[in-house]
């Protein structure tokens, strides 16, 4: 039951070249920094991510993305990352672009045992359709391009099959945890993590604060330690390290 690892390296040794990943974060906020860190210094290569966003430029996603670690990203947004739009641009990446509220169900639906659902986001375009570019050749034309997807009528409205997803491993950053895996999420940091806990087959987590069992209250915890195979307790100094994506102050 004591799930706790001594440090990041040896949390993520075992995630081999072509892994599938689950990450959690928002932009900036609740992103598993020293994980992926691990994993770049390891040399990790060939990754298959599903994430909300891939990072920026030198932070987050963005470092294993700059080292061409990653060939493939599910997710919903990708504005603030240059070096991202230059590789799906120019062919390098593999992108698929999922409705944000798609997204996160999709990644709950797999951690849930629930292969497909149903949902009116994206009926009538290339979502449902099929055609978004998926990598772009060399020459600026289309070498993969999205299929299409079934499309059925509830009650007179259309909706569109989506698929849940599963990962071989996901990598969270939690507020607090305990020895046996139970998490708590603070603010913006209770998007994703969650949800990518449940998709990873193998999930690690790195929490700010390491408490005892019983310390948490059943409660409050947002994902049981079912779902959490490995956790990494942060320093003091890795714990306080929260960049901030856009800074904006009164004036």
């Amino acid at each position: 039951m004591n799930k706790v690892r001594a440090g990041a390296a040896e949390a993520v040794a075992d995630i081999p070249d072509g892994a599938s990943l689950a990450v959690g974060g928002f932009g900036l906020g609740g992103v598993p920094e020293v994980l992926i860190r691990a994993l770049y210094e390891r040399g990790t290569n060939g990754l298959k991510v599903v994430s909300n966003n891939c990072g920026v430029d030198g932070r987050g996603l963005g470092i294993l993305l700059s080292a061409g670690r990653i060939v493939r990203v599910t997710g919903s947004y990708v504005g603030e990352n240059k070096e991202f739009a230059r590789q799906y641009l120019g062919g390098e990446l593999e992108v698929e672009l999922t409705p944000q509220g798609t997204l996160a169900e999709r990644l709950r639906a797999g951690g849930a045992g629930i292969p497909a659902f149903y949902t009116p986001a994206g009926v009538g375009t290339q979502v449902a359709n099929g055609g978004l570019p998926w990598r772009y050749a060399p020459d600026g034309t289309v070498a993969v391009a999205s299929p299409p997807k079934e499309t059925r009528d509830f009650a007179g409205r259309p909706y569109v099959l989506e698929h849940g997803i599963t990962t071989d491993f996901a990598l969270v950053r939690a507020w607090r945890g305990d020895h046996h895996g139970n998490l708590v999420f603070r603010r913006a940091a209770a998007n994703f993590n969650p949800l990518a806990a449940m998709a990873g087959r193998v999930t690690v987590a790195e929490v700010e604060e390491l408490v005892e069992p019983g310390a948490l209250r059943p409660d409050e915890i947002h994902v049981p330690g079912i779902y959490v195979q490995r956790v990494v307790a942060l320093t003091a100094v890795q714990a306080a390290d929260k960049p901030i994506e856009k800074r904006t102050v009164r004036p």
